[in-house]
């Protein structure tokens, strides 16, 4: 069985091209690696450039896209699977049921909601699986340093630091997941 990486990101490019490179360097990696691309089956922004780039590593690429997002996304039929889901939720859960880690690249409102869900399905001991964040080019510093806030104030354990890795290079994140992976079934 393949193990496929759920990616979130945006469904624009963002305003470096740091941030698409960086998509389109992981569905590279994802492709060479022989592994799976789990993501939100559009067409446009990162998440396009990620499927392209797994797609042309003749990896298998599971877009899951709600019926109601199918204008303004526009859904990538080049996938080895398009799951076509009535809601949001229904698309989370598939997306989660089908993944053995979570990768966060640079994003909107729905890609920070969808990894803080894992970081929390985590902590609440609902998954072990490697939830990571890409910080490219610092993207999500303010975050991280809300984290560190959390902490200070004491609303959260220092064991929170220990649900997520962060990494600022895209080319980082296959060899992590294998480590991680590997470490945990071992």
């Amino acid at each position: 069985m393949t193990e496929n990486i759920c990616v979130y990101c945006g469904s624009s490019t963002g305003d470096k091209p740091s941030y698409l490179a960086a998509g389109t360097v992981l569905g590279e990696a994802i492709g060479e690696a022989g592994m799976g691309l789990v993501y939100g089956g559009a067409t446009i922004g990162i998440m396009g450039a990620v499927a392209r780039a797994v797609t042309s590593g003749n990896g298998p690429v599971i877009g899951v896209i709600p019926e109601f997002l199918f204008k303004e996304e526009i859904p990538y039929t080049a996938a080895s699977e398009l799951i076509v889901t009535e809601n949001m939720h229904e698309r989370k859960q598939i997306m989660y049921d089908r993944s053995c880690a979570f990768v966060a690249l640079p994003g909107g409102i729905g890609t920070l909601e969808e990894l803080m869900e894992m970081i929390t399905w985590a902590q609440l001991g609902q998954h072990q699986h490697p939830v990571i964040i890409a910080n490219i080019d610092g993207f999500w510093d303010a975050l991280l340093a809300l984290f560190d806030n959390m902490l200070a104030s004491g609303f959260v354990r220092p064991s929170l630091q220990e649900l997520f890795h962060v990494v600022s290079d895209a080319r980082e994140i296959v060899p992590l997941v294998r480590r991680l992976s590997a470490t945990s079934a071992g």
